[in-house]
């Protein structure tokens, strides 16, 4: 059995007005500290001012992690309602105009807005981050490479950004799609192994293409911060019960990525090949798609990628049943992005105005935030 990873979960949300399903451009000040207030330490200030995250504790299985953003939701919850505003954790909202929105007050995100103008102000988007911890002999970049092929499929279950703008955009990851637009926020580089990531890097920073402190984006790296993995790849999810099992997921490849029968596993070119294809594939068509599998690379679906995966890494933790048992009921019944473009559908079939189909879709991302909350509030344990 591989060493259990610990692992910690950042979840991004924007905050919208309850009444209208709207983000505010321009939040009243005192949201934020009552947010701050509701959950200490894990409170963040994200890119714009009417969004922020909640960065976890570190945790060892996922009992821990589902206690806590239990109490943190429901706490942020709480302090919200109060004031009439709500938490949104879709990827991306409906129709929220972006070119209002401002970034927030930090000298960091300021740089990052006059650095990259537009493609800054339409992220108004929400991730999902899963860190997890590796020993630290561990070439990190070797590592990544074997997780890269399976990343578009992670994808695949968070998907939850279909909507743009009040449009259907026709792929059901769209915040991937605006991701495109930064630099080194794709699939990482090529890289065989730790000193190549860091010849890259020092020739990025000789350049003046990266800062000295600066860092990529990519949809997985190797955190500059803690001795991780981190994964950014995936959309935000409504649905905790989805975030937890994308962790466990994606938890339980990296603990057999680190066995030695997989660290002998060469870089292989021809496989970022697939994972590229694959990823536009995630993007466009989510769990209704057809990817190239890690079979003989044969066309499979998303529900049969998923079992190729548990083929590879048998399940031998409960944490690890737990979490595939409920991706396969993601594939199964749907992602967020289904239940969106469900929700707008049916609001039109029963003639409702363009704008009230949007707000019935915001409603249900809420509703769907709160699903698995207790009806009173917790108070959040610091260990």
């Amino acid at each position: 059995m591989p060493r259990p990873c610990t692992f910690g979960i950042e979840e991004e949300y924007l905050l919208v007005d309850l009444a209208t399903g709207k983000v505010p451009a321009m939040p009243a000040p005192s949201l934020a500290r009552h947010c701050r207030e509701a959950v200490g330490p894990y409170f963040v200030q994200e890119m714009f001012r009417s969004q922020i995250e909640v960065a976890s504790p570190v945790f060892s299985n996922l009992y821990q992690a589902r206690e806590f953003f239990v109490h943190a939701r429901q706490r942020l919850t709480d302090v919200l309602a109060a004031q009439g505003m709500g938490l949104y954790g879709a990827a991306s909202h409906p129709n929220a105009p972006w070119l209002r929105h401002k970034p927030a007050a930090s000298a960091h995100y300021r740089q990052l807005f006059d650095d990259y103008r537009h493609v800054a102000r339409r992220s108004l988007l929400n991730g999902l981050h899963v860190h997890v911890g590796v020993p630290a002999d561990c070439d990190r970049m070797q590592l990544i490479n074997r997780l890269v092929p399976w990343l578009p499929l992670l994808l695949v279950l968070s998907t939850s950004s279909p909507l743009w703008l009040g449009q259907a955009t026709g792929y059901m990851s769209y915040r991937r799609v605006i991701c495109g637009e930064w630099p080194h926020m794709g699939l990482p580089e090529p890289l065989a192994d730790w000193p190549a990531y860091e010849r890259y890097r020092a020739l990025l920073q000789r350049s003046g293409s990266l800062a000295e402190k600066g860092d990529f984006w990519w949809a997985i790296r190797p955190s500059q911060r803690f001795p991780t993995v981190e994964l950014r790849i995936c959309d935000g999810c409504p649905c905790l019960e989805d975030a937890l099992s994308i962790a466990g997921v994606f938890r339980h490849l990296v603990e057999h990525s680190l066995q030695p029968r997989h660290e002998r596993s060469p870089f292989n070119r021809e496989l970022r090949w697939v994972a590229q294809e694959n990823y536009w594939r995630a993007m466009r068509y989510g769990r209704h798609g057809q990817f190239i599998g890690a079979d003989a690379q044969q066309p499979v679906t998303a529900q049969g990628w998923l079992g190729q995966l548990q083929g590879q890494f048998p399940v031998d933790t409960v944490d690890a049943e737990r979490a595939f048992q409920h991706a396969h009921g993601i594939l199964r019944e749907g992602t967020s992005a289904d239940r969106q473009l469900h929700c707008l559908a049916r609001a039109h079939a029963d003639g409702q105005s363009a704008a009230h189909a949007l707000q019935a879709v915001v409603e249900q991302v809420v509703t769907q935030g709160n699903a698995a909350l207790p009806t009173a509030g917790v108070a959040i344990t610091q260990g």
